[in-house]
């Protein structure tokens, strides 16, 4: 009887310094800030919808049949206007090009706002 009492309390002793751990590491998280284009709802565009959005105040691209809204990026695009030679077009053999650094690809799904329509 004792032996099956210390294994319970033991089982209930550990179960306790891993839970409890790992429920206050996801509490103490910070919540994710959403982007205005994560704010939109996410739908399918047209090529010719696309298209409308073809200057730097209202810059949509297209990249492997995703549509992003980048107008809040334009300004910060280290590449300067280069990021407008596609937009309300598809931008996708220049957004794969070699000047772009690894991060680019984490960052550009904060834009996605849809598909494009087949």
């Amino acid at each position: 009887m004792d032996v099956t009492l210390a294994t319970i309390l033991l089982g209930i002793l550990l179960a306790v310094l891993i839970v409890i751990p790992r429920l206050r590491s996801k509490s103490d998280q910070p919540e994710k800030v959403t982007s205005n284009a994560q704010k939109q709802a996410f739908k399918t565009y047209s090529k010719a919808e696309v298209a409308l959005h073809n200057k730097r105040t209202d810059c949509w691209i297209i990249i492997k049949e995703k549509v992003y809204d980048v107008t809040s990026y334009v300004e910060e695009h280290p590449g300067g206007d280069a990021i407008l030679d596609h937009a309300g077009d598809d931008s996708t053999e220049g957004f794969y090009g070699p000047q772009h650094a690894t991060r680019v690809f984490e960052m550009i799904d904060d834009f996605c706002i849809g598909d494009l329509e087949k």
